[in-house]
């Protein structure tokens, strides 16, 4: 997994609330259980829509979402947060997610930060005023900063620490490697074992 420090890039400002994950990948596109090939069905729908915002070129490449209340609700898919990192989504900014969807994210290293509504809006005023407008997150003293916005953001400290790291839950495991194979070989034979796979 990619490490999470600081990150800058291009903001798009979603201005929706209640993006549930039906929303972000349709069910019908759901057809295999890789990470990827999701990047063309996310928000597949509203992308027919020509004023939808990742049709506008100003908003190209980018790889940061900043959406309205409640983002990522509904069913429990990994494919939505999969969807938005095959897109070049880093991190996903908003009022409130989905706890579902939160927890997927901050495991599969989408970073999502929650800030207050009013400073959404005025990300929304500066993003649409200067499309293509850049913002920085910062995990590591936790803020967000754009032109003359700051923000700071909560985030626990060990899915901090494990994003500033790239590490997943598979990562964590084999951070015990030895111990396991350890535990292993002084079991009888008899008893079933697990064998790490290189």
């Amino acid at each position: 997994m990619q490490p999470f420090t600081v990150h800058t890039g291009v903001a798009a400002p979603l201005r929706r609330t209640d993006v549930d994950t039906d929303q972000i990948i349709p069910v019908r596109f759901l057809t295999h259980s890789s990470r990827t090939g999701f990047s063309d069905k996310l928000f597949h729908d509203w992308r027919e829509e020509p004023d939808f915002v990742l049709n506008d070129p100003a908003y190209a490449g980018s790889t940061i979402l900043v959406a309205g209340r409640d983002f990522g609700t509904g069913s429990s898919r990994e494919y939505a947060v999969w969807a938005l990192q095959n897109y070049g989504f880093r991190a996903v900014i908003a009022p409130r997610f989905g706890d579902i969807f939160r927890g997927n994210a901050l495991t599969n290293g989408l970073l999502t930060v929650v800030l207050p509504t009013e400073i959404i809006e005025q990300l929304w005023l500066l993003l649409e005023a200067d499309q293509g407008h850049q913002v920085t997150i910062d995990l590591v003293e936790r803020r967000v900063r754009a032109g003359e916005i700051t923000a700071a953001f909560e985030l626990d400290d060990n899915t901090r620490w494990r994003l500033l790291e790239g590490l997943d839950h598979i990562d964590l495991t084999l951070t015990h490697a030895a111990t396991i194979s350890d535990f292993e070989h002084q079991r009888r034979p008899a008893l079933p074992a697990t064998t790490l796979l290189r």
